[in-house]
Formats: structure tokens, C-alpha cells, sequence
């Protein structure tokens, strides 16, 4: 699978750490940065160019870090197609995917561990999308405020 990866500074180590598993898993990843935690940088820069990757087709799915994987999610969520889960925990990971079709895992950096990261990041990515009934209310939230 490729994936679309970005962090602020907050997010860089954990972002590094999830970037380097998914490698190893045999994951494409394309990395948009940053390339420090010393420097601070405005997260909606990584968070655009993430999502845009996955909305234009380019990324199958993404991986957003900031300091709490709020701001992230809420920039990346401004694209048509994308649907970014902040996911603290692995109840939340397994259901972004199952009932949301999430398409970008945005994770908190200050908030989560090494294997914590780890391991919402292993259920995500094995967690099958079941479709049915929530294909109607995936298809919802791209209509906007119908």
C-alpha cells in the first residue's frame, strides 16, 4: 500500500517510528515532512499536502502527527474524499475503518507512545472496511450539509 506521511514538529518522532514500520512492513511511504522536532513549523502545510495526495489518488492512504492529532485531522478533513481519524486509542482505529472507510490516521504526538502509535497503527491497517450500511453514510459526508 503507499501511503502519504507528514508531521509537525511535535509529531516528527512519532511520525519516524510509524514511517519506519510501515517500511518495514513493506508499505511505500512518501514522506512530506517535517524533517525536524527543533523546528517549529504550521501543521496545515503537512496536513494539506497529505491529504491532497490521498483525495488526487496518489497515496491509497495517509499518516498525519501533531502534538494531539487534532489539528491534522481537522485540516485534512477540508478535502473532498478524505476521511482523517484522530485516533487515541485501538477501539478507535478499528472503527474509523470498519464503519468510516478512514482513508488518513492522524495520530497525537505528545499524547501517545512509541507502541502505543504502534500498535493503533497495526489495527488500522488490518481492519477491513464492512461496507453495507455504512456505505450509504460514508457517501453522506461528501455531500456537505445536505
Amino acid at each position: 500500500m503507499k501511503f502519504a506521511a507528514g508531521a509537525d514538529h511535535a509529531g516528527f518522532a512519532v511520525k519516524t517510528v510509524v514511517v519506519t514500520h510501515l517500511r518495514e512492513s513493506g508499505h511505500e511511504v512518501v514522506d512530506f515532512g517535517t524533517g525536524s522536532e527543533t523546528e517549529s513549523v504550521d501543521y496545515p502545510s503537512y496536513a494539506h499536502r497529505v491529504a491532497r495526495a490521498v483525495a488526487d489518488g496518489d497515496a491509497e492512504r495517509g499518516l498525519l502527527v501533531c502534538g494531539t492529532g487534532v489539528g491534522m485531522s481537522i485540516a485534512a478533513n477540508r478535502h473532498a474524499g478524505v476521511r482523517a481519524v484522530d485516533a487515541c486509542s485501538v477501539a478507535v482505529a478499528e472503527m474509523s475503518r470498519r464503519h468510516n472507510d478512514a482513508n488518513v490516521l492522524c495520530l497525537g504526538g505528545r499524547l501517545l507512545s512509541n507502541d502505543e502509535a504502534l500498535a493503533i497503527t497495526d489495527v488500522w491497517l488490518a481492519t477491513p472496511y464492512e461496507g453495507g450500511r455504512h456505505a450509504r453514510r460514508v457517501a453522506l459526508i461528501e455531500q456537505g450539509d445536505a
